[in-house]
């Protein structure tokens, strides 16, 4: 099976999905951001100097999904139907959930991993200056389902 994103010639070009059938299309994905237990607390307590650090990382989240043709190339504009963030504290870190929902002829499988890891980013920095530690740890999709291939669910 080639890649879909390569011409004959092995140039990059867009896909042409003009012929996919338009169908409703939903990506989760998740990142976590390792952190320190006194920055755990100062989040609990909306006591970082620079504000609600898990209200930022929800709206850059957001922000970030709508803007992911213009971050990664290739990427088709989507129409997105609506777009959550889910930032849970643990005891060593936050898990953020992103998922990303559309009606189109291709998949927002992007657009979500796009929202976790932008999320995460802006509360690595809305922490940064409390906590020089503070990781991201990883960004992975969880399920992607619509379209032609259906359902797929990470294992595990």
């Amino acid at each position: 099976m080639g890649l879909s994103h390569l011409d004959d010639k092995g140039a990059a070009h867009m896909v042409d999905v003009g012929d996919k059938p338009v169908t409703q299309r939903r990506a989760v994905a998740v990142a976590r951001v390792r952190l320190a237990p006194e920055t755990l607390a100062l989040i609990a307590q909306d006591g970082l100097p620079k504000g609600d650090a898990l209200a930022v990382a929800r709206i850059a989240g957001i922000m970030a999904a709508k803007k992911t043709p213009d971050l990664i190339p290739l990427c088709h504009p989507l129409p997105l139907s609506s777009v959550n963030l889910e930032l849970t504290p643990e005891t060593d870190g936050v898990l953020i959930q992103a998922e990303a929902r559309t009606n189109a002829s291709t998949g927002v499988e992007m657009e979500a991993m796009t929202a976790a890891s932008v999320a995460a980013l802006a509360l690595y920095d809305m922490v940064k200056g409390v906590d020089r530690g503070a990781e991201v740890q990883w960004v992975r999709l969880l399920l992607k389902e619509g379209g032609k291939s259906g359902l797929w669910r990470r294992e595990g």
